[in-house]
């Protein structure tokens, strides 16, 4: 069976730009596109990390109170 998966070849190495092949070795077919004048470059969350991030209070007012900063003035 084929699968396909998207990936950007850059300076020798493979970015995955989505899900990544979960295979130790496998029989590759590369097709490169045709760079655009603009090229694409998606920005996608790593499955790691996805839905693990927590919100800390209120997100309209800081945690930390005005005093406690350390602003320049």
């Amino acid at each position: 069976m084929l699968k396909s998966y998207e990936a950007i070849y850059e300076n020798g190495q493979i970015k995955w730009l989505g899900e990544q092949p979960q295979v130790k070795s496998a029989r590759i077919i590369v097709t490169i596109l045709e760079e655009t004048e603009a090229p694409l470059k998606r920005r996608t969350i790593s499955p790691s990390i996805a839905g693990k991030g927590k919100t800390l209070g209120d997100i309209v007012s800081p945690i930390v109170d005005e005093q406690d900063w350390e602003c320049l003035k």
